[in-house]
């Protein structure tokens, strides 16, 4: 690749027909150093990488008379450039967050009317009778009723634990009801 060789920019004495020698200079003086530094700041993310490297550059452009001596380094005005529109990206970002942007409205949640809840109640109705008396009776305490295991217990007359183990193997047969039923697959 034949490259041109490095030119030290005098802003000084520049005029706006210099703008794009502008551009040119600081790119092969500070280019490689700058994109490196907007590669860390993206945590290697070359895409915003490269548009940050671009931001930094038009800004430099828009205003070249801070790139004079009595401000300092170039190449530090330029990392100081690039850490503040990363900061200020990251903030964007990070203010934004669960922000979603579509052009359709989002569907109403669906509404159940009585006949789909008659025909649920049905259906498991008709699993839980297919169930054993000591599997439905457990099913029914602890989950229609809201009893705890302890409540269950002392009303079926059984141990907690016996309980706890009833309601684990209830759950696997009414799963396989409602399978053979063809609600569940």
């Amino acid at each position: 690749m034949n490259r041109r060789p490095r030119q030290r920019v005098n802003v000084g004495e520049m005029t706006t027909e210099d703008d794009a020698e502008l551009l040119r200079a600081l790119h092969a003086e500070h280019g490689e150093a700058l994109f490196t530094h907007a590669l860390r700041l993206t945590h290697g993310d070359r895409q915003q990488a490269e548009d940050l490297f671009q931001e930094t550059l038009v800004r430099a452009w828009r205003q070249p008379h801070l790139m004079s001596p009595e401000h300092g380094p170039v190449r530090a005005w330029l990392f100081t450039i690039a850490r503040n529109l990363a900061i200020d990206a990251w903030r964007k970002r990070t203010a934004r967050v669960g922000e979603v942007f579509t052009d359709e409205l989002p569907e109403p949640p669906p509404q159940f009317d009585e006949t789909d809840r008659a025909v649920e109640a049905w259906t498991i109705a008709e699993a839980l009778s297919r169930l054993s008396p000591a599997h439905r009776d457990v099913l029914v305490e602890c989950f229609y009723r809201g009893r705890s295991i302890a409540e269950a217990a002392a009303i079926l007359g059984i141990p907690p634990g016996t309980v706890k183990s009833r309601t684990h193997y209830a759950l696997q047969s009414l799963r396989l009801v409602l399978a053979e039923m063809g609600v569940i697959r």
